[in-house]
């Protein structure tokens, strides 16, 4: 090799943005653990099991739905939050490969805040905590700069 190309090697040295993906990676988990688990349930739940084991831990928590209207309200709101899980996972994704092709880039950041965005939007911020992995992610992205390292 000549020394221009070992001094060009030496300068392009690898950066890794392995904490933004960890902790995107731990939003993505507990959103799907919730946004898909409550989807999910109500899906499959049936008018009987809505009825007896639903509806009395939604009562306890206090929210007050009669039985006919009860059915309609949370297949809808298991439609909206299974809807913004799909949007978060999808932004996360695309955050991963972009972050996966070029860690330098700092604009990759912006998937994994409209991830954040659309979990607690989606969610009407209730999962707050977990959108905070996502925004935390993304601000990981906008502070931390590779820096280059000596050569010498």
């Amino acid at each position: 090799m000549t020394a221009a190309a070992t001094t060009k090697t030496d300068a392009v040295v690898a950066f890794r943005r392995r904490a933004e993906l960890a902790i995107a990676g731990i939003g993505l988990a507990g959103s799907a653990v919730l946004q898909g688990g409550f989807a999910l349930v109500i899906a499959r739940s049936d008018d009987a099991a809505l009825q007896a084991t639903i509806l009395p831990a939604l009562r306890s928590a206090g929210l007050e739905l009669d039985g006919a209207q009860a059915h309609v309200v949370l297949n809808t709101l298991a439609a909206w939050f299974g809807f913004s899980f799909i949007v978060v996972a999808l932004c996360t994704a695309i955050g991963f490969v972009f972050a996966r092709l070029r860690p330098r880039r700092r604009a990759t950041g912006w998937w994994f805040l409209a991830a954040g965005l659309a979990c607690l939007f989606g969610t009407q911020f209730v999962l707050y905590p977990v959108a905070f992995f996502f925004l935390l992610s993304a601000a990981l992205f906008a502070v931390r700069t590779p820096t280059p390292r000596s050569s010498s």
